[in-house]
């Protein structure tokens, strides 16, 4: 089951609710002051890899026709 995440209209508080779907029965109640005025965050995730950081380690290649300074020419 995904968890959501709503933004309380009353208090404003945010918070996490796990629910079965996005059509799944009613909006919950804030768990803070219990209003009903409760909206769906739009979430954003994560993706780690093992060459995580490793990016900015390494210089930016050279296309060889434009002097040799790394990214100097965006290709």
């Amino acid at each position: 089951m995904p968890i959501y995440e709503y933004t309380c209209g009353t208090c404003k508080k945010g918070f996490e609710h796990l629910q079965r779907s996005m059509t799944d029965g009613p909006k919950p109640p804030c768990p803070e002051c219990g209003s009903m005025q409760t909206s769906r965050k739009l979430s954003v995730f994560a993706v780690a890899s093992d060459t995580a950081g490793k990016r900015d380690a390494e210089p930016a290649p050279t296309c060889g026709r434009c002097g040799g300074a790394p990214g100097s020419c965006g290709m």
